[in-house]
Parts: C-alpha cells; structure tokens; sequence
C-alpha cells in the first residue's frame, strides 16, 4: 500500500490523502484550506482516474469535503448518513457549493469493502455531527486515520473505548495536532459540562437579552446551551437555519423547533431566502413555536437568541437590546482574523462587549498522547496540525512526510 498526502502534513485544514494498493485507489477526505475560496480550482487535488475506487469523507466541516463539487459526480462519497443530511441542509443557507453525494453510509463499527480496501469506521467526539476514525487495510498492511477528535465533548466515552480496546498491529497512523499551537503539553481544554456551567452561570446573571454566536453545526455546542438555558428558565431562539441544521441529524435527544422552550425567528435576510427559493414546506415544518419582530421586544429581555450576524437589522429595529450581552463561543482566531468585523464595529458601537466562552473541537495534548499510545503504531505520521515539530517531543516513532510525496507503508 502507498500514500500520497496531497495536503496536510504542515497545516490544519484541506486534509486529502490518497491511498493506492493493488491497483486501487482511495481518498480520505476533500478539504478546502482555510483561507482557500471553494471556487479556487487549482487548490484541487489531481486524484483523476478510473481506478479511483470511492472518497471517504470523516466528518462535515467543510476542511474535509470543501472541494468535493469540483469532482464529477461518478465517484463515490463515503460518509456517515447524518454527516451528509447536514452538508445538503447547510448548503442552501451557507451558499457553499453542493457536491454530488452518492455513496455508502458509515456506521460505527461495520466493515465496508471498496476494491482492494477493507474500510472500519470508528464514531468519535468531536465538533461536527457524526464523526469517523478509519481502520483501513490492504495488502497485508494496516493505517489508522484519525479524523479530527477530541475527548472532553459530550461523546468522550467513545473515545474512552477507543483506548481501552484500539486496533491492534497498525503499521502507520495518521493522527491530528491541531491542538498542538494552541495548549502547552500539560494543559487541558474544559469540558462542554463545564461551559454549560458558565454559560448557565452568565445567564442566570444577565439582565437582557443574552446573544450567543457559535456554530449552529457544533451540534454539542447547542446541546449545552439549550440546557444552560433550561436550567436558568430563559427561552432559546433559532433561526431556520439552525432548526434545519438539528432536524437533519435525525436524532430526537437533539433539541428540535417543536421543543419546549424553543422559538423559531425568521430574519428579515431570511425570509427573503424564503420567498426567492421557495422554501415555504420547510418553513412550514418548523413554525409551530415561531415569533415575530414585536415578540422580541416582549421576550428579548429574558430571552437568549443563537444569534449569525444577518440578524443585526432585526435587532436594531426590535428595540430589544436594553441591557443586552453577548457570548462568543468559536475559535478565536475568526475574531482575530477579522471574518466577524462589522460584527465586533456593531456590537462596540452599541457599548456590548465580547465574552469568550469556548472549548476546542479538537483533543488536547494529554488526549493525543493517550490516543497514540493505545494505537501504538509502527510509525506515527503528523496531519492536520501546525505545529508538526511538537510531535517528536510527545510521541514515539515519528515519520514526518511532505505534501506531494509518494510513499510505502
């Protein structure tokens, strides 16, 4: 078996890699860098081919699938079922380019084979939704890919079971360090019950309107608010894209639109979404908790809304802002970046600072080095990560590769 990293032995984000064996060939994951355009063609990997067996994709954040809709339509995409609701549900709100889809579905712990490649997923915690580690064997031979992971979500027990009972005789592993530029070896990132602490705790507190900006797809994220808000008896407002978003997992423990304690508003911007896209079944199908503009002037005092920046204008004109505060709860490197700009110039003309309320997507350095322990791999190679030179202070038996470089397992 051979491999070729096309990208992601230096950087997080654009993950591809491509596997070839007995005259097949597989890719994990399609991502679109970071600071890439999902329009940008050169930034596609050439995986052209008729022995391009299937494309297996770990989980939707779209650093794995982002350039899927620049391949045709006749390869394969291999990815869990949620996963794949989740990127169709996004598409339309987000604009993000709609690949083609057809493909099996994953399923924790059952073995699919694509040509010569014997394929076990492994659900793991993470940010996104219905998440897979990979087995994958041929030849004789045997590679664990990680996927992006961490084991302080609301999952953690599946990682727990993944190190009490790893794979055994696994020649290489491809394992994640995004966590590596970020935490000191000894550090640790809080757990999602610790941040529904502090956002209950802010809640309780505050005396307005509490706008709380995260990724509607960090599916825990939501989770951990709507219980926060629970605790506190505040009301949570969505947008239908959210509802959308949590209604494509499938899952009925997931807060829903029809829950109790959940509005759904529809942003001016939104609506005209609505009416030009004709997206009047889907409206429909969430409108049994809606409100109005004239009812967040009456709940917005108590209320804590999951708040995208279109909905700026609707707050302005619902005079519902006395008092009000806002948590930011993604990675920090958005703001700093300056993707929320005139979000930050609003929210500092208005006298409402930013709390930071966070935890990673992604497992930390302790994590990481349980994780790779347990697997105890022949050779460890660095992905995803931008701190690669870190991995031979950690971990044992490191095989650094460069982007663009065939070889042998």
């Amino acid at each position: 078996m051979r491999v070729l990293i096309h990208r992601g032995t230096q950087e997080i984000g654009g993950t591809c890699i491509e596997l070839a064996a007995a005259g097949d060939r597989l890719v994990l994951d399609f991502g679109l860098p970071l600071d890439g355009e999902a329009t940008d063609s050169s930034l596609v990997p050439n995986i052209d081919g008729d022995d391009l067996r299937a494309i297996l994709i770990s989980h939707p954040h779209i650093d794995h699938y982002g350039l899927l809709h620049h391949l045709s339509g006749n390869v394969p995409v291999i990815m869990g079922s949620a996963a794949r609701r989740i990127v169709q549900a996004a598409a339309p709100f987000t604009k993000q380019p709609l690949p083609s889809l057809n493909g099996l579905d994953l399923a924790h712990g059952k073995t699919i084979d694509i040509g010569v490649f014997r394929i076990t997923p492994y659900l793991v915690d993470h940010s996104a939704y219905d998440a897979y580690s990979f087995l994958i064997e041929a030849e004789g031979k045997r590679i664990f890919y990680s996927g992006d992971f961490r084991a302080h979500g609301r999952k953690a027990k599946l990682y727990e079971q993944l190190v009490a009972d790893p794979p055994k005789n696994i020649d290489a592993l491809f394992m994640e360090g995004s966590s590596l530029s970020r935490l000191e070896s000894d550090e640790s990132f809080p757990t999602e019950s610790d941040l529904e602490e502090e956002i209950a705790a802010h809640l309780k507190a505050a005396e307005g309107m509490v706008m709380f900006h995260t990724s509607v797809q960090n599916i825990d994220r939501v989770v951990t608010l709507y219980r926060a808000c629970k605790r506190v008896g505040r009301p949570l407002i969505i947008d239908l894209y959210a509802a959308a978003i949590l209604a494509a997992t499938e899952n009925k423990n997931i807060p829903q639109s029809d829950w109790p304690g959940i509005h759904l508003y529809l942003p001016k911007l939104q609506a005209i979404q609505v009416r030009k896209c004709e997206w009047f079944p889907l409206l429909r199908q969430h409108s049994a908790n809606r409100i109005y503009q004239q009812n967040l002037k009456t709940i917005g005092r108590n209320a804590v809304i999951l708040f995208r920046p279109l909905m700026l204008t609707d707050l302005r004109e619902a005079a519902c802002m006395d008092n009000a505060s806002f948590i930011y709860s993604q990675w920090i490197g958005y703001l700093e970046r300056g993707t929320y700009a005139s979000m930050e110039e609003w929210l500092e003309n208005t006298g409402i600072p930013i709390r930071h309320i966070h935890t990673s997507g992604h497992a930390s350095p302790k994590d990481l080095k349980r994780f790779a322990e347990a697997i105890a791999p022949r050779t460890l190679i660095p992905i995803h990560s931008f701190a690669t030179e870190k991995y031979s202070e950690l971990f044992s038996n490191i095989g650094y590769r460069q982007d663009g470089e065939w070889w042998e397992v």
